[in-house]
């Protein structure tokens, strides 16, 4: 079981996630094929570059028309393992491609192994400045407008829930999303880009679908169940495609692992989104 959860299933098990929900608040003439990468945890021996970029590859097969990283580049692994610097990871990131960009928000890991950030308890984070020289955007409680074949939407990103410890034995965040609201100024339909889904009671039907990553899908699941997933609201947002008083989120199982390096029942994927169009298909994996 050693063997399979550290060896098989991370490695030999990728896949590709597919979802074409049909949104209330996102209009059938916008047509967007977007990659989602959750968790890579970057780190030799359990996310080694050259597999990082045979995920890359990979990605960009899938022809999207934007990516989004939802965060935790930084490995998290409790044992020996070798990290790579930050601009190692974002010159590993400046691979993907598609039409409209790349755009990032930060994880808790991020904020954790910053050089600076645990001390100064503010931003922006080293990553973020090597992923900005590098063509990627990184969004932090704010907003971006882009178009797709003349339709404008909305990209937003929510700063990370857990970037430092508090003093409750707890960790404090640096997300404010009223401000990530106001960032959008007219009515264009908008994603918003959490790391954590933790936030999603508090998110408003302006947003059309929310993504997000943090929980690995507990990383570790039996039929299903997963005994510890990192969320205070236990398996209601482990994993999937969540539809809660109309409003839709989808939670990524992610790259990589944290604490320990082993998945079982839970393999890694890309995430596909097709959003827009008549044909609305049930999740699919590939």
């Amino acid at each position: 079981m050693g063997t399979y959860g550290t060896l098989v299933e991370p490695f030999l098990r990728l896949h590709v996630k597919r979802y074409a929900p049909d949104l209330p608040r996102w209009p059938k003439e916008l047509q967007l094929r977007a990659a989602i990468i959750a968790d890579p945890h970057l780190n030799k021996p359990f996310m080694p570059g050259r597999w990082f970029r045979r995920i890359i590859a990979r990605t960009n097969a899938l022809k999207p028309d934007i990516v989004f990283l939802l965060g935790d580049y930084a490995s998290g692994l409790s044992i020996n393992y070798r990290e790579y610097s930050f601009r190692a990871v974002a010159e590993m990131c400046a691979e993907f491609r598609s039409p409209l960009g790349t755009i990032a928000v930060m994880g808790n890991h991020d904020w954790w192994a910053d050089t600076f950030a645990p001390k100064t308890r503010k931003g922006p984070l080293v990553i973020q400045k090597e992923m900005g020289k590098v063509g990627i955007t990184s969004l932090e409680n704010d907003a971006v407008r882009l178009e797709k074949d003349g339709h404008p939407f909305w990209v937003a990103g929510l700063g990370d829930q857990l970037a430092f410890p508090d003093n409750k034995g707890g960790y404090e965040g640096v997300d404010d999303l009223p401000a990530t609201v106001a960032s959008i100024t007219d009515d264009a339909p908008a994603i918003l880009l959490a790391h954590e889904p933790d936030i999603f009671p508090k998110v408003s039907d302006r947003f059309s679908i929310t993504l997000s990553g943090h929980t690995h899908g507990g990383q570790i699941a039996i039929a299903g169940y997963a005994p510890f997933v990192p969320s205070r609201y236990g398996q209601r947002y482990r994993y999937g495609h969540i539809v809660e008083d109309d409003r839709h989120l989808i939670v990524s199982a992610g790259l990589g692992c944290t604490g320990i390096p082993v998945r079982i029942g839970v393999p890694p994927e890309i995430v596909l989104l097709e959003l827009g169009g008549e044909a609305v298909r049930k999740p699919g994996v590939a």
